[in-house]
């Protein structure tokens, strides 16, 4: 093991620390919401389950990202668990193609933005949003959600995967 306790967050070492990060396999999510443009999207695999009652989950919004504003004034938002098939929608709110026209989505009960299709769909108010580092915490009350059967999109060492429903 290396400790690489003082980072350069644009060297060497911050490079090797999100290589190290990315042997932790995670689910692919993408989290939309409306901006003062329209609805936006954003690829993020930070997001966990916090507590049942009442229902919470969080994600992790890098400072630095062109559309953070959009997700950090208050605005209700959702987050998309994606499908083994739909890397597409990764790719694609992972970079700069991140806006929506209103005829891509539909809208969710509170209002944000939702993509059609997903493993999974959590729509949430803002409960808390914390600065750490570099990134924000945000912290959604999950207002509704829904589920579908299906096989999950991964994400591993800078590659896409799948992982299959058990079966017995």
């Amino acid at each position: 093991m290396t400790d690489n306790s003082h980072s350069d967050p644009d060297g060497a070492e911050a490079r090797a620390y999100r290589r190290a990060m990315s042997a932790f396999a995670t689910g692919v999510c993408v989290v939309t919401v409306d901006s003062e443009t329209g609805p936006v999207g954003m690829t993020v695999n930070s997001v966990t389950s916090v507590s049942l009652e009442p229902r919470l989950l969080l994600w992790c919004l890098d400072d630095r990202a062109e559309r953070a504003a959009a997700f950090m004034e208050g605005r209700p938002f959702s987050v998309h668990v994606l499908g083994a098939g739909e890397a597409d929608w990764a790719d694609r709110f992972s970079r700069r193609d991140y806006r929506l026209s209103e005829d891509e989505v539909g809208r969710s009960r509170s209002g944000s933005p939702i993509l059609k299709g997903g493993l999974a769909r959590f729509d949430c108010v803002l409960h808390e949003q914390i600065a750490m580092g570099d990134h924000q915490i945000l912290v959604g009350r999950v207002a509704h959600f829904e589920a579908e059967e299906g096989a999950g999109l991964t994400f591993f060492r800078g590659q896409y995967g799948r992982i299959q429903e058990h079966v017995e």
